[in-house]
């Protein structure tokens, strides 16, 4: 399985769970001139939410949450600014994490999500 093909395996995951949990997909692989938004989405009271998803596989060193570092923090709240003024949006927005945990065999066993994971 290739890094993009792992990624994307994550990615969809990551949306199944939040229409499991009510939300309202609204963009994936949004791409601007500030960077990419993995998952747009909108939760049931209507807050806007930039989720980026990382994914590690077994025996990766780290959480999957270190690497979303300021640096990467920044580029998300510049392109979650895009997003919404090209789509015309006011609405509150928040930045989640999908942490995505795979096998040996990269099979996804488990889904962490962190609400509001930075401001």
């Amino acid at each position: 399985m290739t890094a993009r093909s792992a990624g994307n395996a994550g990615e969809a995951e990551a949306a199944r769970y939040l229409r499991k949990q009510g939300y309202t997909l609204l963009a994936s692989q949004w791409r601007c001139r500030f960077g990419e938004l993995d998952l747009v989405a909108r939760d049931r009271k209507g807050t806007i939410c930039f989720v980026e998803v990382k994914l590690r596989s077994a025996g990766a060193i780290g959480l999957p949450r270190e690497f979303v570092d300021a640096r990467k923090q920044e580029r998300l709240r510049k392109a979650a600014a895009c997003y919404l003024s090209t789509h015309g949006l006011d609405a509150p927005a928040r930045f989640d994490v999908a942490e995505v945990y795979t096998d040996e065999g990269h099979r996804i066993v488990r889904l962490e999500y962190l609400t509001d994971a930075f401001q």
